[in-house]
């Protein structure tokens, strides 16, 4: 498992955090994804071998949303 934090912008509120936990923890590979309003940052625990952190930023980018 590795770890990963994600720089995240265009987070507006609550419900833009769920909507990218929710489009990160669909993803194969993905233990865990614990996304901050308040940071702008999403902290991802994932399998290397299932996906890549750059499939995580083209994910949360799909979402609408600005990853870096």
């Amino acid at each position: 498992m590795e770890n990963t934090v994600i720089k995240v912008g265009g987070m507006s509120c609550q419900g833009c955090v769920k909507n990218i936990t929710g489009v990160l923890s669909g993803l194969a590979g993905v233990a865990s994804a614990e996304v901050s309003l308040e940071a702008a940052e999403a902290k991802v625990a994932f399998d290397p071998q299932a996906v890549t952190r750059a499939e995580l930023l083209a994910a949360i980018e799909d979402a609408g949303f600005d990853a870096e």
